[in-house]
């Protein structure tokens, strides 16, 4: 189905190098959520090898009215454009893509495990689950190397405080680069840390995003704690 174009609302820097870009949302646009779209440029003032189309897991939640992704920012043009693109420009959005969302069984929980930016579609599902008083135990574990890298990190621990079945183990690998007090987990995140948090680890999903890298050692991780393939799903988050 053809989209009328969206225009950008508004934007922010959400974490060191990671900014959050909010469209506005077309009638009759659905997802569910921890669901993706391409956004495409419309005739930017400078373009790339890479092209002018990105896609993005979108971060905000399907009750909103608005769609919000966030990205990482690096030195390409399509980043530069849309850093510093006003109000009101439009672009084109297709989709939604991906399977990424959280499964109907709410006798099974749900992990996920989240590095850098593959934390956006989990900030989606976690926000529509605190709404909808979902059944599911929910179990996010978000990995960065310090405070001022993690986007949505106050939005997190607010849906933790909101929801009793949602619990949210925030971990840190590189504090001493860090200019912020920190009283959570330290370390990468490891069979250990998950036993210290989830009851059963055989019973649930998983859901793995983040950097190809970090995605293929979780996943190798869960296979050798004899968690079933089957319960294991994952998106990476190449480029950003």
């Amino acid at each position: 189905m053809p989209w009328d174009n969206i225009k950008l609302v508004g934007s922010e820097t959400i974490a060191e190098g990671t900014m959050v870009f909010h469209f506005t949302r077309p009638s009759g646009f659905d997802f569910r959520a921890g669901q993706a779209i391409d956004i495409t440029l419309i005739h930017p003032p400078e373009t790339d090898s890479e092209g002018n189309t990105r896609g993005f897991s979108i971060a905000s939640p399907p009750f909103e009215d608005g769609l919000t992704v966030a990205t990482r920012m690096r030195d390409s043009a399509f980043k530069r454009v849309l850093r510093n693109a006003h109000p009101g420009i439009e672009a084109k959005v297709e989709g939604p893509f991906g399977s990424l969302t959280l499964h109907k069984n709410a006798a099974r929980p749900a992990v996920f495990l989240a590095g850098g930016i593959g934390i956006t579609p989990f900030v989606s599902i976690v926000r529509q689950a605190t709404k909808d008083k979902a059944n599911h135990q929910l179990y996010l574990f978000y990995s960065n190397r310090r405070p001022e890298d993690a986007p949505f990190l106050d939005i997190l621990r607010s849906a933790a405080q909101e929801h009793p079945n949602f619990h949210f183990v925030a971990t840190m690998t590189k504090m001493e680069a860090s200019h912020q007090t920190w009283t959570g987990e330290t370390g990468k995140l490891d069979a250990g840390m998950l036993l210290r948090h989830v009851p059963d680890p055989l019973g649930p999903i998983y859901y793995i995003a983040g950097p190809p890298a970090m995605v293929a050692a979780l996943r190798q991780m869960l296979l050798a704690a004899k968690v079933d393939e089957d319960d294991v799903r994952t998106e990476e988050f190449a480029g950003y």
